[in-house]
């Protein structure tokens, strides 16, 4: 297999860069191999987002019909028209606050048109190329907001949990909510308490103890009928929202004027950018599972369409799913086809089963959100951050903080700006500490030949061991574009030596790209070796999961190319005499 060569984009035509990978795999060839794997991904995708769908649409403060119909518009088009193979569609938990305050301050027609402009937002960022800068967000902002609106998601459902006072809801600033809660807590439903607690007791002990079975769906079922045997005292879809209509709405546009077209701005805003780095984020996942690559400016195009075509079938905010993208991954997709096949599935509920969703007990889905809630503060990140450093703690901790007590646009913007000065700070740092080690290698004249390091051409001609050498600061700004040409060297080779001895430091986004990295390297048998590293380099590499056996840390370039052409000298004599091809015992993919 010849390696991938790296193009630049100013030599791609807008049409290839806009492809959508659905034509991608269909060029490929497609046949009844290729669909029937599809089909059963698109199966398994669709059970675990009907019951996710419409919790968070219920959750956001709009109805569960509204959350159904964003998965199968929404999740239609961004299968079918994205940058990536795997990505999943749908209304996502990380947009519930957003959404919830939009509905509060301008109504569902508000919502609606909030909706449209981020997708024309989101399309005019694809089509500008702007989605690389997205990458350039920290780790540990990444980390917080995620974990501050896990948060928020859990206390939003407290009410729900408990069944509080439902004749009044509680307020949304989290401030105002806690004494609220507190207050009404002397009133809550023990059947809800009940049911809520059952659901999600039904959702852990299925993961783990039958990880393959759909334990959402199953846990809202088995409850829903507990629910209507019992003839317990709970809020339905059905009592609280008339349950839900067995067809799609018409499209049309939302009622509003310029007045109401400002005032929603600041919110559509607000999609866009958590609409374009959660979407980026799951495509980053889906690659890291699956070897291959995403284009992010086609994929945010996409993202915008869907948002514009949900907007106007009354749906809300759509965007990529890390654990239905996940779930895709894992059930067997072969394409984009998985993903149109899941809205096609949501649709034909929609069609045919409606009228029993009206039984299913609103404390069941409070119960599967509190389990996604969960499951969306990524704790080990969180957990290496704070002992990473005081720098990336104190990021970590004000993105979380103002995402819980403020805003999270805001939170974002100060947890960049944090970022950045931390950044500068270890420049300055480094620069006064570690002077021998410029940021920006200056250029310098030959030296005599007796203290010159001889050429080696085997480093550079070996086509098993590739030597890449990174130089200068490693931090969230490099980050993405380091990754991007690791991940092309890795994809022909079998061992990968990187080469840190210029690097003066890194930084936390810098490791967790290499952790990455090592991972999906190992995926793929390639060996992957650290050298040139310092005391203060392999402390936050290891802290990030950088630690034998997933890679292996040599004192010099030399030792690390002598000890993998051992290695591989060695495995190529036992495969040469077992009479198979060396080349085809990789398992190495090409990509799309």
């Amino acid at each position: 297999m010849k390696p991938e060569t790296s193009t630049p984009s100013s030599t791609i035509s807008f049409f290839e860069l806009f492809t959508p990978k659905l034509l991608t795999v269909l060029r490929e060839g497609y046949g009844l191999t290729q669909l029937r794997s599809d089909l059963m991904a698109g199966l398994t995708v669709a059970i675990v987002a009907l019951p996710l769908s419409m919790a968070i649409a219920i959750a956001s403060g709009a109805s569960p019909a509204q959350g159904l119909y964003t998965a199968i518009i929404g999740g239609f088009l961004v299968s079918a028209l994205g940058g990536s193979r795997f990505q999943i569609g749908g209304p996502a938990g990380a947009f519930i606050v957003l959404v919830a305050t939009t509905v509060q301050l301008h109504g569902m027609d508000g919502l609606l048109l909030a909706t449209i402009l981020s997708g024309l937002m989101l399309m005019l960022t694809g089509f500008l190329r702007l989605g690389t800068y997205i990458k350039f967000i920290p780790y540990p902002v990444t980390v917080g907001f995620t974990s501050g609106i896990a948060v928020i998601i859990f206390a939003s459902q407290l009410q729900e949990l408990l069944g509080l006072d439902p004749e009044r809801a509680a307020p949304g600033p989290m401030l105002e909510k806690l004494p609220f809660l507190w207050d009404h807590l002397p009133s809550f439903n023990t059947p809800t308490l009940v049911l809520s607690l059952v659901t999600i007791l039904l959702i852990v002990g299925l993961k783990k103890l039958r990880p393959h079975l759909p334990g959402m769906l199953i846990a809202v079922v088995l409850t829903s009928l507990a629910a209507g045997i019992f003839a317990l005292p709970v809020e339905t879809i059905g009592t609280k929202f008339g349950g839900i209509p067995s067809s799609l709405p018409r499209p049309g546009l939302p009622n509003f004027g310029w007045d109401k077209l400002l005032a929603v701005l600041p919110s559509a805003f607000a999609f866009t950018l958590l609409g374009a780095i959660e979407s980026l984020l799951s495509a980053v996942v889906a690659d890291g599972m699956t070897g291959r690559r995403h284009r992010s400016n086609c994929e945010l195009v996409a993202q915008g369409a869907a948002n514009v075509a949900s907007g106007l079938f009354g749906g809300i905010c759509v965007t990529g799913t890390i654990a239905r993208t996940a779930t895709n991954v894992r059930a067997g997709a072969h394409g984009p086809v998985a993903g149109m096949l899941h809205a096609v599935f949501l649709l034909l509920f929609v069609l045919f089963a409606a009228p029993l969703a009206s039984y299913i007990p609103l404390a069941s889905l409070a119960g599967v959100l509190a389990v996604v809630a969960w499951n969306m503060i990524e704790k080990q990140a969180f957990s290496t951050l704070l002992r990473a450093s005081r720098g990336d703690a104190a990021v970590l901790l004000s993105t979380f903080l103002l995402t819980i007590f403020r805003d999270l646009t805001e939170a974002i913007i100060v947890g960049v700006a944090l970022g950045s000065i931390l950044f500068i700070h270890r420049m300055s740092k480094t620069t006064a500490v570690a002077r021998h080690v410029p940021l920006v290698p200056e250029d310098k004249a030959d030296g005599p030949s007796s203290v010159r390091q001889p050429y080696d051409e085997q480093t550079s001609a070996d086509p098993d061991v590739v030597v890449y050498r990174i130089s200068g600061a490693f931090f969230f700004g490099a980050a993405a574009s380091v990754a991007a040409v690791l991940e092309r060297i890795s994809d022909s080779h079998r061992a990968l030596v990187i080469d840190l001895s210029a690097v003066p430091f890194l930084d936390s986004t810098a490791a967790n790209t290499l952790e990455g990295l090592a991972r999906k390297a190992k995926r793929r048998g390639v060996k992957v070796s650290l050298t040139g590293t310092t005391r203060d380099l392999r402390k936050e590499l290891f802290l990030h999961g950088l630690k034998p056996p997933l890679v292996r840390y040599e004192a010099s370039l030399e030792k690390a190319l002598e000890r993998h052409r051992l290695i591989l000298r060695d495995r190529h004599d036992k495969t040469f005499d077992s009479g198979a091809s060396p080349r085809n015992s990789l398992g190495a993919r090409p990509n799309a």
